[in-house]
């Protein structure tokens, strides 16, 4: 079960931190790649790395995700080069950190652009491929921050994105299910990334974590591997619209 050979997975933010996790998850399991993000000399080595250990083909593209220009380049290259897009992987994201009372205009757009507006952008370019094909996995990484809010971090834009995609993920669901394309997100926890390490390397963010996660711990590399892979599988084909926290229980108390 689970075996991706031969699939063509689109995977965005694949320069670092989870994009760079889900992308050799894909790798893993035979598929076959195209790996968004904007730092191409990262793409590069990341791409000459899995094709090397797993023997996958691997083609990396420079993509800004809030850029439309970009995503519909990238779009075109997928299709030139394997004729189908049978994943896709909504991976980038980057926030402004403020609370309601102190974020400006600039950071609430960017945010939103970011970690909204860009899942839409991209779903739409590469949906139109996978429809062609009447067969497609859209899965979008949102956040637990999107199911609730918290109080130790004053991040508004960020829950306001991701609570926007758990959503724009169901309505997504709904809309193209007659065309075989099934569309879920996974709502990560506390994962280190390059985003993250600043703030999860701190005693008082580790104090919290230990009693506010069930779990007492943040997730390890690799702990989001399998939620990615059953959702990118041809077995997952009865599963959409779902949101599925991969949370340590931070949601179920």
């Amino acid at each position: 079960m689970f075996d991706l050979k031969e699939k063509i997975a689109v995977v965005t933010g694949a320069s670092s931190g989870l994009g760079v996790q889900m992308a050799t998850a894909f790798a893993k399991q035979g598929a076959n790649l195209v790996l968004l993000a904007r730092r191409m000399e990262r793409l590069e080595e990341l791409a000459g790395k899995l094709s090397d250990e797993y023997g996958v083909k691997v083609l990396p593209v420079q993509c800004d995700v809030t850029s439309t220009e970009d995503i519909n380049a990238a779009a075109a290259k997928c299709e030139a080069e394997f004729g189908r897009c049978d994943i896709l992987l909504n991976c980038a994201g980057a926030s402004k950190d403020k609370g309601v009372l102190e974020m400006t205009d600039e950071e609430w757009d960017f945010t939103i652009a970011t970690d909204e507006t860009s899942v839409f952008k991209m779903t739409r370019a590469f949906a139109a491929i996978m429809k062609k094909n009447n067969y497609g996995r859209i899965i979008n990484i949102a956040s637990m921050y999107g199911l609730v809010g918290n109080t130790e971090i004053y991040t508004v834009a960020y829950h306001a994105s991701k609570g926007a995609v758990v959503n724009f993920t169901r309505a997504v669901a709904a809309e193209l299910a007659t065309f075989g394309i099934t569309c879920n997100a996974i709502c990560p926890g506390y994962f280190e990334t390059e985003l993250t390490k600043a703030v999860l390397d701190t005693p008082r963010f580790q104090d919290f974590a230990k009693t506010h996660v069930p779990m007492e711990r943040y997730g390890k590399p690799g702990e989001l591997d399998a939620a990615a892979v059953f959702l990118a599988s041809s077995e997952a084909s009865y599963v959409t619209g779902a949101i599925l926290p991969v949370d340590g229980g931070y949601t179920c108390v």
